[in-house]
C-alpha cells in the first residue's frame, strides 16, 4: 500500500519528500507524478514504506502538517481507477444520410 501526499511545493525533490518519510520508517519508493505536457510536477505524490506501521505513524505525523511553506494533505493511496477506454459509441448519431440538411 502507498501513502498520497498532496499539496506539495513545485520545489519538492524524490530526495527531500524521502527524508521527511524516513523519519517514520524505512522508505521503500517516492514517486512525483509530472504533467506530460510541461513535466512540472503535478503537487502531489506517492510514498511506499517499509510496514503498514510505518504508514501509519507517517500518516498521523504529517497530515495536516506544514512543509515547505503548505499544509500538507497525507493519507492511505487509494487504489487507482481503472478508467478503460470510453468506447467508441457515445449515443450520437453519426454517417447516417438520413438527417440532411
Amino acid at each position: 500500500m502507498s501513502i498520497y501526499v498532496g499539496n506539495l511545493s513545485y520545489e519538492v525533490t524524490q530526495d527531500t519528500l524521502s527524508a521527511v518519510f524516513a523519519e517514520y520508517g524505512t522508505v521503500r519508493r517516492v514517486q512525483l507524478p509530472t504533467d506530460r505536457e510541461t513535466g512540472q510536477l503535478r503537487g502531489f505524490g506517492f510514498v511506499e514504506m517499509g510496514t503498514e506501521a510505518e504508514e501509519a505513524a507517517a500518516i498521523e505525523a504529517l497530515d495536516g502538517a506544514e512543509w515547505m511553506g503548505r499544509d500538507l494533505k497525507v493519507n492511505k493511496a487509494k487504489p487507482r481507477e481503472d478508467r478503460g477506454s470510453s468506447g467508441g459509441n457515445r449515443g450520437g448519431y453519426g454517417g447516417g444520410s438520413r438527417n440532411r440538411y
